[in-house]
């Protein structure tokens, strides 16, 4: 068997930066087991799968599939950085004749549309709410030692835990933070948090970003993830309304590092969007 599998960089335009995730364009179903085996294979934080919905659908000219996302270790329920890597597989590669493309999925039907040299994902808006520390007091001391912390929100929803560090910390503490997530996992037994989100305020007067973040998701089997969608669907929500703005621009400052332009919408989503480099071609043969 072969199948069309193409590496992309998200929330970059340049290669080796930003998020890469795996695409896959399935022809014809295929075995349960072997989305898994792939993603493993493929060792990025993720690898996204494209499927036909019906019989005569074709990459170039339909609009709607159905899209899965699969960590080394096990399916999640929602990706952005893989969703926008498989729209720009389908627009650039394919040259998807469609404006918007609708991608059916465990969370809900998740649009994708281009908008000049971005693509914009529509996705579902994560509210957090707040969070005693003495419940994540072992995870959070894991995660950042005696850092002052100013404020601590979970989102059910998503089972990520977002730590917001002190306004007078800078961009560059965040970034030189060592975080040994792999610690994690003995600090958090209970199965409440799947994710860590670590952020710090921006400095938005001017053209500056909003605000920063780091996450880590050693519960699905990455360790820290370079640009997260997901993770800023719960961002959005926070910073949305600590800051009383709809428009912002976030970097997540990992080694990486990755921009997302934010636009929290009326009806309970939000639009993320960022740019894409497709950096490999091929077949996977098996």
């Amino acid at each position: 068997m072969q199948i069309p599998i193409f590496t992309v960089d998200a929330f970059t335009n340049r290669p080796f930066s930003g998020n890469p995730a795996a695409v896959c364009l399935l022809e014809n179903d295929l075995d349960e087991d072997l989305h898994q085996k792939i993603a493993t294979e493929m060792n990025l934080s993720e690898t996204a799968f494209i499927r036909k919905l019906k019989p005569g659908d074709d990459f170039t000219k339909s609009s709607c599939f159905g899209l899965r996302w699969f960590t080394p270790a096990n399916e999640v329920p929602l990706c952005g950085h893989a969703t926008l890597a498989s729209a720009a597989v389908l627009f650039h590669v394919q040259k998807n004749t469609n404006s918007v493309l609708t991608f059916v999925t465990l969370s809900g039907e998740l649009k994708a549309r281009q908008v000049k040299d971005h693509i914009v994902l529509d996705l579902p808006l994560y509210t957090a709410y707040p969070q005693e520390l003495k419940e994540v007091e072992e995870l959070i001391k894991a995660a950042v030692g005696d850092m002052v912390v100013q404020d601590l929100r979970y989102s059910p929803d998503t089972k990520k835990l977002l730590v917001r560090l002190s306004d007078t910390y800078e961009r560059s503490v965040l970034e030189e933070l060592k975080v040994s997530a792999q610690r994690f996992l003995s600090a958090e037994k209970t199965g409440k948090v799947k994710g860590l989100i670590l952020t710090v305020k921006g400095n938005s007067s001017g053209k500056g970003h909003d605000f920063y973040s780091r996450y880590f998701a050693p519960w699905y089997g990455v360790l820290e993830d370079p640009v997260t969608g997901s993770a800023h669907a719960v961002l959005s929500s926070y910073w949305s309304e600590q800051l009383g703005k709809k428009e912002m621009l976030a970097f997540q400052c990992s080694h990486r590092g990755g921009e997302l332009k934010i636009s929290v919408r009326s009806d309970g989503r939000v639009d993320i969007a960022g740019q894409t480099a497709v950096v490999l071609k091929g077949n996977l043969t098996f």
